[in-house]
């Protein structure tokens, strides 16, 4: 069976801000590695992989299953809206 994969590029001036709070915030619980461009954690559902760059917060989802992937995707971004609240946040993930 073929791994799942996903990404979106999210807009927003607080890209590494989100990195960085999102891989504090599961690092007490979860591998994680992070600085204030690059993070992964891993779940045990799959891989998120983060890129921040000046306009945009890039995510990056493996996981096993359809169903693992659909479970990740609503946990990162449950958290990412819940670092968020100042902004409305446009995610469109892109399924490979």
């Amino acid at each position: 069976m073929t791994a799942q994969t996903s990404k979106t590029a999210i807009p927003t001036e607080q890209a590494s801000r989100y990195l960085q709070q999102l891989c504090k915030h599961f690092a007490h619980k979860l591998p994680v590695t992070f600085d204030e461009q690059r993070g992964q954690i891993s779940f045990s559902i799959g891989e998120c992989r983060l890129k921040a760059d000046g306009n945009a917060l890039h995510i990056d989802l493996t996981a096993p299953t359809a169903e693992d992937m659909e479970q990740l995707k609503d946990v990162v971004i449950r958290h990412l809206v819940r670092f968020a609240f100042r902004e409305e946040l446009a995610v469109a993930w892109q399924d490979a």
